[in-house]
């Protein structure tokens, strides 16, 4: 029987990649942090604030988020948004995450390649 432990590594290892992806896609629609860490967890892709917020940095850094403070709020909030070059990255990223199901269908249901 496989541990706990073990089945918990592989799955974070999973969902480490699929993150990038959902935040790209949820954030097609403008969001701050903490709402779009609720969406996702309500989507299926629990992820940790320590998780969330670097990777919205590192993706800012690289140009496949925007972001802009909106101060109207008694808190601001730093909203954040997919770039045209998000978008494109995540057009490629989808293809390869079907391309990858697909051979995994292939694979599960036994048929020759």
């Amino acid at each position: 029987m496989v541990s706990d432990d073990v089945l918990r590594t592989h799955l974070q290892e999973l969902r480490r990649g699929t993150v990038v992806v959902a935040s790209l896609v949820a954030l097609r629609r403008p969001d701050y942090g903490y709402a779009l860490l609720q969406r996702l967890t309500g989507h299926g892709f629990p992820v940790d604030a320590n998780t969330l917020y670097p990777l919205l940095r590192r993706l800012e850094e690289q140009g496949l988020l925007t972001s802009e403070w909106n101060t109207e709020e008694s808190r601001p909030r730093k909203f954040y948004r997919t770039s045209d070059s998000g978008e494109q990255v995540l057009r490629r990223l989808l293809a390869d995450l079907a391309a990858v199901q697909t051979s995994l269908t292939t694979l599960i249901e036994g048929a020759p390649r």
